[in-house]
């Protein structure tokens, strides 16, 4: 699968056999040629925005890796996932990106689980050149309307931060997104975004190159923050975090990858060798969601809020309603059961796990009791298998500790749903 990504005036003028194309920022109006955020650049620019050329190219390339993953369908390689791509990037500063060409490929296939192939050209649209003063907000905090992002800003908020929350537009969260920035205190300096990539044809729905549009999109807010580093806050539970294979059908990108402490770390250190000046905090991957919960430091605000959140993997499949039955959605009951009995409100299509089989729907609760009864009975090493030979040994007994217990928390809403 072959793509590139470049400004209008970089387009080619013939595209290699098989290659698609997209421009940044600006239609080319060539019939078979995409368009990524069409008009955000001046849109960026008006509103103050004037990011340094290495966080502007590094925006460029994450939403040229999210069209390239949209556009390129799974199902049409050998083995119905994992495709072997070959992305052309537009940047300004190509020569900046040519040395870290190998770490960014063995970066993406953690994330998407594909064999990538990058070149970094010329072509790239120069950054924004807007005038705006620094604002006054002390970090960044990643908002999506989750439950977990949701704790994140409370917690900021109760320590006296001042964070500036960026959310990746979506569907059926923006009106909420907007909401809780509101209810946080950040209203006026919330940044809500898309990746705006429009193309014909079908797209892939796995979406597992989707979140480094919202990287990309904190990287960017980074910018209006005076600081060196910019601490940028991901609230993400350890269990999710991890998010270890609950059957071995699930092993690697199966499960996401969008939040492992690898993919950050790697992330991190390719920000850290372009000379963009953040720092990516993981502060919640020792905490079950259960214990994010149990230990927000504002129970009272949470307590309003916690079960208007979302959660769910098909929530748009069930018309913006909590499915009840996908891995996201029972993670999210056994947070709210640890939590405490009656606090979850939350509308579920399915209140129960009881019933659920494969031919009634996807087989998410029989692979949890799978997991579980795995614990059970052959121990968390068993289960965990080598899914934390990537962690330091100092840290390796407190992600095992956190593993251990969101099983836990999983296993007594099976219990308590008559499963097990």
């Amino acid at each position: 699968m072959k793509f590139i990504c470049t400004s209008v005036e970089k387009l080619p003028a013939d595209l290699a056999p098989g290659e698609r194309a997209f421009t940044l920022f600006k239609s080319a109006k060539r019939q078979g040629v995409g368009t990524i955020a069409k008009g955000w650049r001046g849109s960026l620019k008006r509103k103050g925005f004037a990011p340094s050329t290495p966080a502007w190219d590094f925006v460029q390339f994450c939403l040229s890796v999210c069209a390239a993953d949209l556009a390129g369908l799974r199902r049409t390689s050998s083995d119905g996932w994992t495709r072997t791509i070959e992305l052309t990037v537009g940047l300004q500063e190509p020569l900046l990106w040519s040395p870290l060409k190998a770490h960014a490929e063995a970066m993406l296939k953690v994330l998407t689980g594909d064999y990538w192939t990058l070149h970094f050209v010329e072509g790239g649209v120069a950054p924004p050149n807007g005038r705006g003063q620094p604002l006054d907000r002390d970090c960044i905090s990643l908002l999506s309307g989750g439950l977990d992002s949701l704790i994140g800003g409370i917690d900021l908020v109760s320590q006296g931060r001042r964070p500036l929350l960026v959310s990746q537009l979506a569907h059926e969260d923006s009106e909420r997104q907007r909401r809780y920035a509101s209810t946080l205190g950040g209203g006026s300096t919330h940044m809500q975004w898309s990746h705006g990539i429009s193309f014909t044809g079908p797209r892939e729905p796995s979406t597992r190159g989707r979140s480094l549009a919202f990287y990309g999109f904190a990287i960017l807010a980074a910018s209006r923050i005076a600081g060196n580093p910019v601490e940028v806050v991901i609230p993400e539970n350890g269990l999710i975090c991890i998010n270890p294979p609950l059957v071995p059908g699930r092993v690697a990108s199966l499960s996401t990858r969008t939040t492992h402490p690898q993919f950050i770390a790697m992330l991190q250190e390719l920000l850290d060798r372009l000379g963009v000046s953040v720092r990516l905090e993981l502060p919640y991957r020792f905490k079950t969601k259960g214990e994010m919960l149990r230990e927000c430091q504002d129970q009272a605000l949470l307590s309003t809020l916690a079960a208007d959140s979302t959660s769910c993997g098909r929530f748009r499949t069930y018309n913006r309603v909590h499915c009840g039955r996908c891995v996201p959605c029972m993670i999210r009951k056994s947070a709210f059961l640890a939590w405490g009995p009656g606090r979850d409100t939350t509308n579920y299509v399915h209140s129960s796990l009881a019933g659920s089989n494969k031919a009634s729907g996807p087989d998410d609760p029989m692979a949890a009791a799978l997991a579980v009864l795995t614990v059970r009975e052959q121990g968390i090493d068993r289960f965990l298998g080598a899914t934390l030979a990537f962690a330091p040994a100092t840290e390796r007994a407190s992600y095992r500790r956190v593993l251990q217990s969101g099983m836990t928390e999983l296993e007594a809403l099976l219990q308590a749903d008559g499963i097990l």
